[in-house]
């Protein structure tokens, strides 16, 4: 089943962000790997230089699996994201 991951930075998290992103790309590599990756990316700031945040689709075995997958991304132990949702996702389009 499909879960978006919907994550919203602290602000000023531009800093932390890139010093934990190798590792946080590293996870999402493996998802697509696995072929479980449906997208993934930061959400820009609209008026700043940085980002507000993130969003992951990908497929786990239930909302379980989903949180805990989530609860470890590096993003959270570098204090880049101040929370995160994690729900399912019904994909509509494309088809």
């Amino acid at each position: 089943m499909l879960f978006a991951i919907i994550a919203q930075d602290v602000e000023n998290s531009l800093s932390a962000r890139l010093e934990a992103r190798p590792a946080h790309v590293e996870r999402l590599k493996a998802l697509d790997i696995q072929n479980r990756l449906t997208l993934a990316g930061p959400h820009p700031h609209a008026t700043a230089e940085g980002f507000t945040g993130s969003l992951v689709v990908a497929e786990f075995a239930d909302l379980t699996e989903a949180q805990e997958w989530a609860n470890q991304d590096p993003y959270i132990a570098a204090g880049v994201y101040a929370h995160v949702t994690v729900k399912p996702f019904k994909q509509v389009f494309p088809t």
